[in-house]
């Protein structure tokens, strides 16, 4: 089975090692054309589209999402290893090329596509544009192609070996790297070409669960060992003959432009060029500390709509809710008639805008030579990002190669491309390679952050204890149809899948849950964990006003209400009794929350405070997680850890400021090393599908350190971020 395959300039592997062997990065040979097919080096053979095998033992895994540091780059090939029969220190990796095959086939299901004609999804979706590195998919998502890849290679494999033994291939199996038939190996190298050669089977069977497997094993990271001594290349690494650097000044995206600037300032030691346009002034130097300080000289004076400020935002939302065109995102039961002669209780909650506090700005760099384009970039949408930069070039897309780099970051910014155009403007004026960096202040500025939400909860509670109805009303708007209608195109209205974060996971007859489209002066976006960064937030603290008006624990009040939902119930009980729960009540410092997202589900536990000083502390926080069938247990860890601590950064920062449609940047508060809690977290076993985790722990902090506070002071706290000085 031989494909055809493009010619070859560079691309990036990562090789996993064994005991003394560790981990290698090289920089070896990269599709210069975007094909549907991957590209043999020597002695190498393709295996569909995600597997190539080398004579040298190599095994080649094409990954289709972007490495954000989730560990994608080796829970996937870990996959196709444990299907395979492969040693996991042959597995190499690199990224997917261009092709419709690797579009990320959730993209319908999460809802990116809505408000698209099905005429225009279904192009978007054969197109492959719909690949795409986000909503907490990438196991979910390719899981089974990536099973099927391996277990087809693992059948040609066979009967390639089978050949020479003159046996059934049905008789023979493959493990630790050979092909196996009664006491006979013969390692994938040895038979890989005569494979290739064969005709891949309709359908191979897939292994069952059993002992001696890879999925589930606690396997290193392949990407690990070069982010920890500084060889792994990010966006900001790329170093190309003859590169010069430029910083630039933005204007603000809606309504503003660039007012002035003052040339002659600029010009200053290493300064080549000064490049303006009416939205943005960029320097080009021979570094990049020169071209931002010939951008502070230059005093670069922007305008933008003076209303689109922080009051603007909190003014909208409250039209909105007061005066907008409701509509149903989810009904169950018939509230209307279960509040009818009723004062249920209710409670206002409100989240601001929730900037991304990724470590790396928005990088771009881009290189023309005669009527070709090439873009270096951290993006989680390769495809699209790829279009940008032809349209910004005036070129066909065949004419552009944009290389994916790691994303520093997994706040999800990197899903719309804002530096490259700009890049490649400059590399088109100046004739030369242009690494664009926009400083941390630019990079704030610009954001688009999770949108802003307001809501009115109400919840009619039953003689027994439990809850008869359940409303929730939201006026903003939903981040993740904001980019994926700048991205696609559409009206970026809420999306039928937010549902799934705003619905409560409990057994509530009544529930009805109304969302109403405010007209903000800020543009927004995706940020992680997607509505469920404020839904669960609104939810579990009103659940947990909820228990404490009804006199019930709020542990016990919870699982009374999660009849049906037996695997949230296990979790939270769970983190309840690892994390050593006290109830709760006077004198405690603990709080607790749980979720059911992305197809998994978390039980959380707190213990936080307020210091003298009016800040939060945060001492402990337990998780029990059920994501279903687990790859890598680490991995999971890992995630869960990260977004504890990423969700807690969110919650207590400082409040955000907007001004001129932008916001305002200011030093960062998030928990520091000395600082964070200590953090434990417990698997659950499961047998399930896979779930998602990237955004799980990141939205169940919030509303778990909320209750913790209750419980340690008595105040609510209503608003996000957590502010104990706020009196909300």
């Amino acid at each position: 089975m031989k494909l055809k395959s493009p010619q070859v300039d560079r691309r990036t592997l990562l090789i996993g090692g064994g005991a003394g062997l560790g981990l290698i990065v090289a920089w070896g040979l990269w599709p210069r054309e975007y094909g549907s097919g991957l590209v043999p080096r020597a002695g190498e053979q393709v295996f569909g589209h995600y597997l190539k095998i080398g004579e040298d033992w190599r095994v080649t895994v094409a990954v289709p999402q972007v490495e954000t540091g989730q560990g994608v780059w080796t829970a996937l090939p870990q996959i196709v290893a444990d299907e395979l029969g492969a040693a996991w220190e042959t597995i190499a990796v690199e990224p997917a090329p261009s092709a419709r095959a690797y579009a990320n086939p959730l993209a319908t299901e999460q809802g990116w596509l809505a408000g698209l004609s099905g005429w225009r999804a279904s192009r978007i979706v054969d197109q492959g544009l719909s690949r795409i590195t986000a909503g907490s998919t990438s196991v979910r998502a390719f899981e089974q192609p990536l099973r099927e890849a391996g277990a087809m290679a693992r059948a040609l494999l066979s009967a390639a070996a089978a050949a020479r033994w003159n046996v059934a291939a049905a008789e023979c199996d493959t493990e630790s790297g050979f092909v196996v038939h009664e006491g006979k190996r013969l390692p994938f190298g040895a038979v890989a070409a005569e494979a290739a050669e064969l005709t891949p089977p309709e359908r191979s069977p897939l292994r069952q669960a059993g002992r001696g497997r890879l999925m589930g094993e606690a396997l290193p990271r392949l990407d690990l060992p070069p982010k920890t001594d500084g060889s792994f290349r990010f966006a900001g690494d790329v170093r190309l003959p003859g590169l010069v650097y430029a910083a630039a000044r933005l204007s603000p995206a809606e309504g503003g432009g660039v007012t002035g600037f003052d040339r002659r300032r600029a010009r200053g030691p290493g300064v080549t060029d000064v490049i303006a346009t009416d939205r943005w002034v960029a320097a080009v130097a021979q570094t990049g500390w020169a071209a931002e300080r010939a951008l502070a000289r230059a005093a670069v004076k922007t305008t933008g709509p003076a209303d689109a400020d922080t009051a603007a935002i909190d003014a909208a939302l409250g039209t909105a809710m007061s005066t907008g065109n409701a509509r149903t995102l989810f009904e169950r039961g018939d509230f209307a008639a279960a509040i009818e002669g009723a004062r249920p209780l209710s409670a206002t909650y409100r989240a601001a805008p929730a900037l991304h506090l990724d470590l790396e700005p928005l990088i771009a760099t881009a290189r023309i030579t005669g009527d070709r384009l090439e873009v270096w970039a951290a993006t989680q949408a390769p495809e699209l990002a790829r279009m940008t930069a032809a349209d910004a070039a005036g070129l066909q897309l065949d004419r552009v190669t944009l290389y994916p780099m790691p994303v520093g970051g997994q706040g999800g910014r990197a899903l719309e491309a804002d530096a490259i155009p700009i890049a490649v403007e400059l590399a088109r004026r100046t004739g030369r390679p242009v690494q664009l960096v926009l400083s941390r202040a630019q990079s704030v500025h610009h954001d688009k952050p999770r949108a802003p939400v307001l809501a009115r909860m109400s919840a009619r509670p039953t003689p027994e204890g439990r809850l008869s109805a359940w409303g929730m009303k939201i006026a903003g708007a939903d981040g993740t149809a904001e980019t994926m209608a700048r991205l696609f195109g559409g009206t970026g209205a809420w999306r039928p899948h937010a549902a799934e974060a705003l619905v409560p996971p409990y057994a509530i007859p009544a529930v009805r849950v109304d969302v109403v489209d405010a007209e903000l002066p800020i543009q927004t976006g995706y940020l992680r964990g997607e509505s469920a960064g404020f839904g669960a937030f609104f939810t579990e603290c009103f659940v947990d006003e909820l228990a404490r008006i009804a006199g019930a624990e709020p542990l016990a009040f919870r699982i009374g209400l999660l009849t049906g939902n037996v695997r949230l119930a296990q979790a939270l009980t769970t983190a309840a009794a690892i994390g050593g729960w006290d109830g709760g009540g006077q004198g405690s410092s603990m709080g607790i929350a749980c979720l059911s997202a992305f197809g998994s589900h978390i039980g959380l536990v707190a213990s936080a405070s307020v210091t003298p000083d009016q800040r939060i502390r945060v001492d402990r926080m337990v998780a029990a997680v059920d994501c279903g069938r687990v790859v890598n247990p680490n991995l999971v860890r890992q995630q869960i850890e990260g977004g504890l601590i990423a969700g807690l950064a969110q919650a207590t920062q400082p409040l955000p400021k907007f001004r001129y449609g932008m916001a305002v940047a200011g030093p960062p508060r998030g928990p520091r090393l000395a600082g964070t809690p200590r953090i434990e977290v417990e698997l659950i076993r499961s047998n399930a599908e896979p779930g998602g985790v990237n955004g799980l722990g990141f939205a169940a902090v919030a509303p778990a350190i909320a209750n913790a506070l209750y419980a340690a002071t008595g105040r609510r706290l209503r608003r996000l971020p957590l502010d104990p000085m706020s009196g909300e």
